[in-house]
């Protein structure tokens, strides 16, 4: 190696702060510099650049990670490396574009540009459960719904990034590409996600099912494995329409006529189109919009309903001209619909919806819940046996039938409980709010209080809301 390419580099460290860079053994057996951390010690002092060779510290030659780290640890405040220049050209630069929510590689950045870019986080990680996380000390953790402002992409594994808004440090995080294949696949044993390996590691070619083949949201077709999604920081603003999720049961449509009759120059809702025959004294436009079956099915085909089913041989359904009418006139088109729609809402910048789950409440309070109902609707379902009318009060046969009707109303209720918090799950990536409705007072007031922050406060949203 030609001397003049030698250089000796001094570094002044702080012996609790981490120096700020990872390095790695390249495929000619040099230790080199595969990242610098933006915001560490070495970035700061600007003296080294990634794929700088290290060939010495301190004096003392090291040609792995693990002898580097030994020397750093015995080090004091001083430490002088000698580099030496890498094999390779330089360094490729990336940058963060994105096309319909999925992050690519894209034209060269400068290196020392800094990026602008902000994540929404879908998934929670901890670096120090990740065993593909090269160094977890600099891992950065992050809960899901936290906001990540992305400062550098050239690898295409690991992103550097900080919490916005915080003056944190800058740390490591997976890469959409990485945990994409981290998740994508199963490993033989199980059906549940197990983290893979990248070097000759062995995984299963099992893949999960994509939930949504639809045409509208075909170019959406890997939403089950949207991990992060591109955000900006908006004045604020009011949402156009609110999404009422939830399992049966949970007081959806009471809250909806609730905010609808409190102010009904606010909200609105709009009616359903079916192609039923109108009964006697039945008007189109009054409970339904009604239409003929070949021109709702061709309107079906042409994506113009936010979800349709079919009821006794007659289709209904929302048309999205009826949400927009809606807005039209000035309101916040309150809808409760199906979670299977919240795709189509969320990445519509036309809607703009804040979306409510409501989720049910423990088993006492759903009994409640669903009592109250029954009472309101005069539901005539019986789950309680007269012991009078036909056997004796203290019979077994009694005691038994009693106890089989307290079993069906309860096996009732924990598969409303269950359903729920798997629909949560499900569709978690789409949820500005959850509420546990266990007093509808109470829940009424969370929700318009939270509608009224959004009149009041910045937000985070979508970017395809906005450009």
């Amino acid at each position: 190696m030609p001397g003049e390419t030698i250089k000796m580099v001094g570094i002044r460290r702080n012996p609790d702060e981490p120096l700020g860079l990872t390095v790695e053994v390249d495929e000619h057996n040099q230790l080199v510099v595969a990242r610098i951390i933006a915001g560490g010690m070495i970035d700061r002092q600007g003296l080294l650049h990634p794929g700088d060779v290290i060939l010495e510290v301190n004096g003392v030659p090291v040609t792995t990670p693990e002898e580097l780290q030994g020397e750093i640890s015995v080090a004091k405040e001083s430490v002088t490396l000698k580099i030496g220049p890498s094999v390779e050209e330089e360094m490729k630069s990336a940058r963060i574009t994105m096309a319909g929510g999925q992050v690519k590689n894209g034209r060269n950045l400068d290196s020392g540009k800094k990026l602008t870019c902000y994540m929404r986080a879908l998934f929670d990680y901890d670096p120090n459960e990740d065993n593909l996380l090269p160094c977890k000390e600099i891992g950065l953790t992050f809960l899901r719904g936290d906001i990540l402002q992305i400062i550098n992409v050239k690898d295409p594994n690991w992103w550097q990034a900080k919490h916005a808004g915080e003056d944190g440090p800058t740390g490591l995080i997976p890469s959409q590409e990485l945990e994409e294949r981290r998740q994508a696949y199963v490993p033989p044993e199980a059906d549940f996600v197990h983290k893979i390996g990248i070097c000759g590691t062995r995984i299963s070619k099992k893949k999960r099912k994509i939930l949504y083949k639809t045409k509208q949201n075909s170019e959406f077709d890997k939403a089950d494995l949207m991990l992060y999604e591109e955000v900006t920081k908006m004045p604020p603003f009011k949402r156009k329409t609110l999404v009422l999720v939830g399992v049966a049961g949970v007081g959806r449509r009471t809250l909806k006529n609730r905010l609808i009759n409190s102010d009904p120059d606010k909200f609105g809702s709009v009616l359903p189109h079916t192609s039923r025959q109108p009964r006697p004294l039945e008007e189109s436009g009054k409970a339904y919009w009604f239409t003929d079956r070949e021109e709702m099915e061709q309107e079906i085909r042409e994506n113009k309903f936010l979800e349709f089913g079919e009821h006794n041989g007659n289709l209904y359904g929302t048309h999205l001209d009826s949400i927009r009418d809606v807005i039209r006139q000035g309101k916040m088109c309150v809808l409760d619909c199906s979670p299977a729609a919240l795709k189509t809402l969320h990445n519509s910048p036309e809607f703009m919806p804040f979306v409510l789950f409501i989720a049910a409440p423990g088993m006492e309070q759903l009994k409640l819940l669903y009592s109250e109902r029954r009472s309101a609707s005069g539901s005539t379902r019986n789950l309680h046996f007269d012991r009078q009318s036909s056997i004796r009060f203290s019979s077994r046969r009694a005691k038994t039938l009693e106890s089989l009707a307290s079993l069906y109303e309860d096996d009732d209720l924990i598969s409303a409980v269950e359903e729920s918090a798997l629909l949560q799950r499900k569709y978690d990536k789409y949820l500005d709010m959850v509420i546990v409705n266990e007093d509808f007072d109470d829940t009424f007031r969370q929700v318009t209080e939270a509608l009224e922050q959004l009149s009041h406060e910045h937000q985070w949203v979508p970017v395809n809301w906005i450009y």
